[in-house]
């Protein structure tokens, strides 16, 4: 049995036994019932994905990802994909948006190479797990064969079951790679079957005669490659990206693992979308960190049948929401396992 279908296999949906017994132990507390509205939801479904009234949230470490597209020989970005590597050096040395949001809520980030155009070497807190030089031009043909596409999952996958060997509590995605919401973009519109223009915005900031050019782009490319939307493998290979394939891995392998995932911005949902059309109780271990600018993000969000915890008008990627969000969904835990009970605290309930 291969990982992937081995990782598939293992995905179970959450236990609703354990959902009800937080829920009671949240309706217990000095409060009068639901008033701290979503973060009961958080503490209730960390708990029930954990298997713990107690989870532990101390290790949090945010994933990101990166890879480049061959899709930016089409001006689709406005940014050359050199600023993929230079943004790579930028995290290791702590200082970029998601370094910094990372510090503030107590996560660890971990970059990974699954697809970059650049020689790194052996760099301290770089997980090398190259699997191309980037993807190809998906105007002239697949961005990825199936099986670099498998290889770019197995990275994720992998580092999920590391991540739940070495106790992390809860885990983050981020990515980077200079033109990766066109083929977020893509995604979307070759699964869902909406119109390319609905879901593809600016990215970076280009122009509008940029954005009529990057439209027809991801339109020329799904016209190409006719991707199955019957098949996610097939869409993610044909017009995804390496750093999308491995976030859908890990994705997976933190549903098979019952670690919580917090899923970041567009491109990271992008991955989380491929992962919950492989599987559907997906969605039961991941938390939407936020609403993006991007207006293809929605979709992927009501796809997946997940509600983004923040709308704060970001579209950085790199794990930024990610990160943010990481700080409410432990506040979540921490109602959970440290509020007082009505008879704890010596209050009536009814009086309350």
């Amino acid at each position: 049995m291969d990982l992937l279908t081995e990782t598939l296999a293992s995905i179970r949906p959450v236990d609703p036994v354990m959902l009800e017994k937080a829920q009671v132990m949240l309706d217990k507390k000095t409060k009068p019932l639901g008033s701290l509205g979503r973060l009961e939801e958080f503490g209730r479904r960390f708990a029930a994905i954990t298997g713990s009234l107690e989870p532990d949230t101390t290790k949090k470490v945010i994933y990101t990802f990166a890879g480049d597209h061959g899709v930016t020989e089409e001006g689709i970005s406005a940014f050359p994909r050199e600023v993929t590597p230079q943004m790579v050096f930028n995290f290791l040395r702590g200082g970029a948006g998601v370094n910094v949001l990372a510090r503030h809520c107590g996560a660890e980030v971990c970059v990974v190479d699954v697809g970059v155009d650049h020689d790194f070497g052996e760099l301290a807190g770089l997980i090398g797990k190259k699997v191309a030089r980037g993807t190809r031009n998906f105007t002239k043909g697949p961005a990825m064969t199936r099986d670099e596409a498998l290889a770019a999952m197995r990275v994720g996958i992998e580092l999920a079951g590391q991540a739940r060997a070495e106790g992390v509590a809860m885990v983050g995605t981020g990515e980077m790679g200079i033109g990766n919401t066109t083929p977020s973009s893509a995604i979307i519109a070759a699964l869902s079957g909406t119109p390319v223009w609905e879901v593809t915005h600016r990215g970076t900031g280009i122009s509008e005669s940029a954005l009529e050019n990057k439209i027809r782009v991801i339109e020329l490319g799904l016209a190409i490659n006719r991707p199955d939307p019957k098949d996610p493998l097939d869409v993610l290979a044909k017009v995804g990206g390496l750093e999308i394939a491995g976030i859908a891995g890990l994705v997976l392998g933190c549903a098979a693992n019952r670690i919580p995932v917090v899923i970041d911005g567009f491109i990271s949902t992008a991955g989380a979308l491929i992962a919950a059309e492989m599987d559907p109780h997906v969605k039961d271990y991941v938390f939407a960190a936020h609403q993006s600018v991007e207006i293809g993000h929605r979709f992927m969000l009501e796809r997946i049948g997940v509600e983004p915890i923040l709308d704060l008008r970001m579209r950085l990627g790199e794990g930024t929401g990610a990160a943010l969000a990481m700080g409410l969904i432990e506040a979540g835990v921490k109602i959970l396992k440290e509020m007082a009970t009505f008879g704890e605290a010596g209050v009536a309930e009814g009086e309350y």
